[in-house]
């Protein structure tokens, strides 16, 4: 009977061992998928805030540009009318002033 217990006992603490490993290795493997998954998953991509459009202030800039403009406009008149441009040229001159 002392050698039916001990080889009991052997086979209880070899499959105790077995167990205790087996766990071991499993918690290891799963640890080291799901530090897997977290580098593959792509993080969620939050786009930035939208920022507010500073105001545009368009009268003034505006006015120059066409105060400008019609300064141009009278020079091209007076060469016209002195001769120095004839009416095609003018009428081209004139087109590029306005963008036209």
């Amino acid at each position: 009977m002392p050698g039916l217990i001990r080889g009991v006992a052997r086979t209880a603490v070899v499959a105790g061992t077995a167990t205790a490993v087996s766990n071991r290795v499993s918690r290891r493997q799963q640890g080291r998928w799901a530090a897997q998954q977290e580098y593959q998953a792509p993080a969620e991509y939050q786009a930035p805030a939208p920022q507010p459009m500073p105001p545009v202030e368009r009268s003034a800039p505006a006015a120059s540009d066409m105060t400008s403009t019609i300064e141009q406009l009278k020079q091209l008149g007076e060469l016209k009318t002195q001769g120095v441009l004839t009416e095609a040229e003018f009428e081209d001159q004139k087109r590029k002033l306005l963008g036209s």
